[in-house]
């Protein structure tokens, strides 16, 4: 897939160059528009994963579509992707010392912000595919996510 990411974070729009990506199904992309809440910091790298199996989610290397995006100093940011129909699961945090990785502690629990679709807040562990997945039908969509607040 071959396009332009735009990201709107405040009053301005920003177009970053989308990388290619192959993404395994063959149907047509539609708009998808990724609103995200509640930004822990308005000037770290938001990464965005976007899985649409059960059998790589969450897994390491295994996203479908990768995104970073830099907020432009707001607590919100809007993102636009273009996404075959499916379901589809989106994992993000944030990078706040932007060391290019998902600071852990000495249990090996993310001590970065991070969020899922469908606004799933695990406890005790990861989350499901099943819980955080959502359809793309063909026609733009909206999926909003919130970060703790």
């Amino acid at each position: 897939m071959n396009g332009v990411l735009w990201m709107i974070a405040g009053p301005s729009l920003v177009a970053y160059a989308a990388p290619t990506t192959v993404l395994s199904n063959a149907t047509a992309p539609a708009p998808v528009t990724i609103v995200i809440t509640h930004l822990p910091s308005p000037t770290s790298a938001i990464k965005l994963n976007f899985y649409n199996s059960s059998g790589t989610f969450l897994q390491a290397g295994q996203a479908a579509l990768h995104q970073t995006v830099l907020p432009s100093g707001q607590r919100q940011a809007q993102v636009q992707v273009a996404l075959p129909t499916g379901d589809w699961a989106v994992a993000l945090s944030q990078d706040l010392n932007n060391n290019g990785k998902m600071d852990r502690n000495f249990l090996g629990i993310p001590s970065e912000p991070y969020a899922f679709s469908n606004n799933v807040r695990p406890h005790f562990s990861a989350p499901k595919f099943d819980e955080c997945k959502f359809q793309v039908t063909g026609q733009a969509e909206t999926i909003t996510i919130s970060f703790p607040k």
